[in-house]
């Protein structure tokens, strides 16, 4: 893969933009030019040998376990190091040796079943079906009898189950060839791609308020219209890749084309991505590619009997902190698997856009661990960089939107690698978005370590403004990280155990609670506002979700108690975790009135420390912040650059949203042409303490 040409002489398309638009690169110009061009030469030798990578991310249409059109079955695998592949199941009565397969070249098996004397598939719809894959060496090097042989699960399988506990704990794969009147048809055409991008993050498992596992018709029916009430354009399902421990939230995936049986099957979470459509929402999964289960009999791990078949061999192929394996980015087969992967996602279910996990994993040789990343640019330009990685996510991002224009694709980078986020032809990463992660972190540090007073303006703004010039942030205050066992949520955080006792309408007064729902809400509005071009809430966390999200685990006696979203929260009208909602609903709806999201960044002429003001311009509105635990503004100039007539077009004091109705919504706003704080015009408004107001050009 590596390029071994002169750097320089490589013609990257578009390097001149991003050489222009950030003079600091121009030092790392070498470098850029040859990361482009390992990328293009992969490329081309893609096109050369495969035809294009149109046809070599279709390799879920070669590999696996396919009806032939004489209902015959044809099944292929790759596994280079095996001595020799039998498939077995309830097809055969689960004869270890009666249907061998025969060796092909390049690491390839393959076999044919022909269809029954009466024309029928030998192979049923649902029935079971294992590899078994003979070695010639044990896991220690010493060599075993000659018919030693390891069940396997084929990795392309579309549909595993997990058994009763009776019977074992690995999954089965459960051949999927459902009769024509069985499979889901497609209705609704794919929603256009979001200008401003507002991202529900969901796990379907958790999506039912019953202590069980959610489906996905549940989801659906239930959780969908909620999503397209508060003013989501699209959500990004989490945990579809099939994983054999639920508690892992998806992060530690066994079978990458299986969409998790916990909550359905393949069809009914197609009826979910087209219901999802219906409603003008953008679909995206979260995609693990970053890293995979070390499971043997029901994941990749050792599918050839070798601990390098998809991964590095060694230590480098193990990631020590997730205890989970490392793919072989170089690896030809590897290429065509993941890339495949993707192509399976965006064909057979529809998604619109996938988020990347553990990018920062990726993209070091470190894994990220340890690093501080200070921000210099030789920590993104130098030998710690993983170029075989780096490339694997070029050439996805160029295939993909190659294959769909209008998809997105987002990067959860912690790093804030230079260019992760700009076109492969810039010599970029490809992204669309990348997460803006270290937002999250200042609420927390700040709500954990400060006192309200304690606040620091300019550093708030400051971390929320500070992201690479187009380079596109989603922004959030919170997300599923902190809604998990051992962390806080911004509502736990704010409220604690006074949630259990002062939520109720009914309930004596709480300063806690004041305290609580004020802030929630304005930590929620500035980022939205100045942290990003797009925005992104996990389910439940809209209305204050209380309490953490565990999985059944041993250490819980597998209690489904906390797995789960308490919508009766929201919807209850005597409680007050409906004005979290109501104003979660309203912010989004402003948004799509006026695009902020997918305007030019917002312009802070305020920040001011000790009356603990934020204002900040950001198409044609106002945002003005009021952080001072005890001081309201009356008269209080502010900069404006646009003169003009405005009116309040969002309050979070209002009474629909919990507050104590200071504000006066009739109230008209002008300009005077007295410039301040470096704007040409100013106006006096009145802000109350803990009070964040939206103003709109009207005039």
């Amino acid at each position: 893969m590596m390029f071994d040409g002169d750097p320089m002489k490589v013609e990257v398309p578009k390097i001149q933009d991003v050489l222009a638009r950030d003079p600091y690169l121009k030092p790392y110009e070498r470098e850029i030019r040859r990361r482009y061009g390992c990328f293009k030469k992969l490329l081309d030798h893609i096109n050369t040998a495969e035809g294009g990578l149109e046809k070599f991310s279709r390799g879920y249409e070669f590999y696996g376990l396919h009806v032939n059109l004489d209902n015959s079955i044809t099944c292929t695998e790759w596994a280079p190091l095996a001595q020799g592949l039998f498939l077995k199941g309830d097809f055969n009565g689960w004869n270890k040796c009666s249907h061998p397969f025969r060796k092909l070249d390049f690491g390839k098996w393959e076999i044919n079943i022909p269809a029954n004397p009466d024309g029928s598939c030998p192979i049923k719809h649902l029935s079971k079906v294992k590899i078994g894959v003979m070695t010639s060496k044990d896991k220690v090097g010493v060599l075993t009898p000659k018919d030693a042989m390891g069940d396997r699960l084929c990795p392309w399988a579309s549909y595993v189950v997990q058994p009763p506990k009776t019977e074992g704990t690995a999954f089965d794969h459960h051949f999927w060839n459902p009769p024509p009147d069985q499979r889901y048809t497609f209705k609704r055409p794919r929603p256009r791609r979001p200008l401003s991008l507002k991202v529900y993050e969901c796990h379907v498992g958790i999506g039912t308020d019953q202590p069980k596992v959610g489906t996905y018709k549940e989801f659906a029916a239930n959780v969908l219209p909620r999503v397209v009430k508060l003013g989501y354009n699209a959500i990004q399902i989490m945990a579809i890749m099939e994983h054999a421990y639920y508690a892992s939230f998806g992060y530690q995936v066994t079978s990458f084309f299986a969409a998790s049986s916990r909550y359905g099957t393949p069809e009914e979470l197609k009826e979910l991505v087209d219901t999802a459509h219906g409603m003008g929402l953008f679909v995206m999964l979260d995609v693990v590619h970053s890293h995979a289960s070390k499971n043997v009999l029901d994941g990749l791990n050792e599918f050839d009997g070798s601990d390098s078949c998809y991964f590095h061999g060694g230590s480098r192929g193990v990631h020590s902190l997730w205890d989970s394996r490392l793919f072989n980015y170089s690896s030809w087969e590897v290429l065509r698997f993941l890339l495949s992967n993707l192509r399976w996602y965006l064909e057979e279910y529809k998604f619109d856009g996938f988020r990347f996990d553990g990018v920062t994993s990726m993209l070091y040789h470190s894994h990220g661990m340890g690093e501080g990343f200070s921000g210099g640019y030789h920590e993104y330009f130098g030998l710690n960089v993983d170029t075989e990685a780096l490339v694997y996510l070029m050439l996805a991002n160029h295939m993909l939107h190659e294959l769909h224009p209008d998809i997105i694709t987002v990067a959860e980078d912690v790093s804030g690698m230079p260019g992760l986020c700009r076109p492969v032809e810039e010599g970029g990463g490809g992204f669309d978005y990348r997460l803006g992660m270290a937002i999250p972190d200042m609420w927390i540090k700040l709500l954990k370590e400060k006192s309200d007073d304690d606040w620091n303006m300019g550093n708030i703004c400051h971390l929320l403004e500070n992201r690479r010039y187009m380079e596109k942030t989603i922004a959030y205050a919170e997300s599923h990280d902190q809604a998990l066992v051992g962390d806080k949520t911004i509502a736990f955080w704010l409220m604690d155990k006074e949630m259990y006792t002062h939520m109720s309408k009914m309930s004596s007064p709480s300063l806690i609670i004041d305290r609580g729902l004020a802030l929630h809400k304005m930590i929620r509005l500035i980022t939205h506002g100045l942290g990003g071009e797009g925005y992104l809430n996990f389910m439940g966390n809209e209305f204050g979700h209380p309490e953490w999200l565990d999985f059944p685990r041993i250490g819980n006696q597998e209690s489904y108690h906390y797995a789960r979203r308490q919508w009766h929260l929201t919807d209850d009208p005597l409680l007050k975790y409906q004005y979290l909602n109501n104003f979660d609903a309203a912010m989004n709806h402003l948004e799509e009135k006026h695009g902020w999201l997918h305007a030019q960044p917002g312009y802070t002429s305020t920040k001011h420390e000790g009356d603990k003001v934020i204002v900040f311009e950001r198409a044609n509105c106002v945002f003005v912040f009021n952080f001072h635990t005890s001081k309201s503004y009356t008269d209080y100039k502010i900069g404006i650059g646009a003169c003009g007539k405005y009116k309040i077009a969002l309050d979070t004091d209002a009474e629909e949203f919990g507050g104590h109705k200071l504000l006066d919504h009739n109230t008209e706003f002008y300009t005077n042409n007295e410039g301040y704080n470096n704007r040409p015009c100013s106006m006096m408004v009145y802000i109350p303490c803990r009070v964040a107001i939206v103003l709109e050009k009207v005039g």
